[in-house]
């Protein structure tokens, strides 16, 4: 699935309680965190023409941050820094793992290759999620879950007041929410 997708069903997912903004935040970067793993897509566009290309997206990407291990640790990380302790970390722990099951059902690319997740890294690279039913980036269910993604963001933006625009910044998220509010009033 696309980061876009990621980030909104750990977004949506959050707003499932009562968080603060902070935890919410938390909550909505766990769906995205496991892509942490592709950041060598940009080097290795940069050396592609190079007498020494890399390949580090295709090496570490799904290997990195798509496990049980890196799960714990971002888990550590929102338990150590969120009020809503058992909440917030539970949260991010599902947002987490769906984000790895999002992958596992949606992103196969467009040569038809498979990303495998070995789940049990770092403690052991024995067992692999893979779905021969993977359904490609660009298919219509992905398209249609992060469509119904945006509208259920638009909906909890108008009836909570604030939006993921939160993360980034309370003016602009201030404009957006009333902006959403004036346009679509309570009937």
């Amino acid at each position: 699935m696309s980061p876009i997708t990621h980030f909104l069903v750990g977004w949506n997912l959050a707003n499932a309680t009562e968080l603060n903004q902070r935890e919410r935040m938390m909550v909505s970067v766990a769906g995205i965190i496991p892509d942490l793993d592709g950041f060598g897509i940009g080097i290795d566009l940069l050396t592609r023409s190079s007498d020494n290309p890399t390949d580090l997206w295709g090496e570490y990407h799904h290997v990195l941050g798509h496990n049980i291990g890196f799960a714990v640790t971002v888990s550590i990380f929102v338990w150590l820094t969120s009020r809503n302790k058992m909440k917030a970390t539970l949260l991010a722990w599902i947002s987490f793992h769906l984000h790895l099951l999002g992958d596992l059902f949606g992103a196969r690319g467009p040569d038809g290759d498979q990303w495998p997740i070995p789940y049990l890294l770092p403690f052991s690279d024995s067992w692999q999620w893979v779905w021969q039913g993977q359904w490609a980036l660009n298919a219509w269910p992905n398209m249609l879950i992060t469509a119904g993604l945006i509208l259920s963001t638009l909906i909890l933006a108008r009836r909570k007041g604030f939006s993921p625009l939160e993360i980034i910044s309370l003016k602009a998220d201030k404009i957006f929410v009333d902006t959403i509010q004036a346009r679509f009033r309570k009937v």
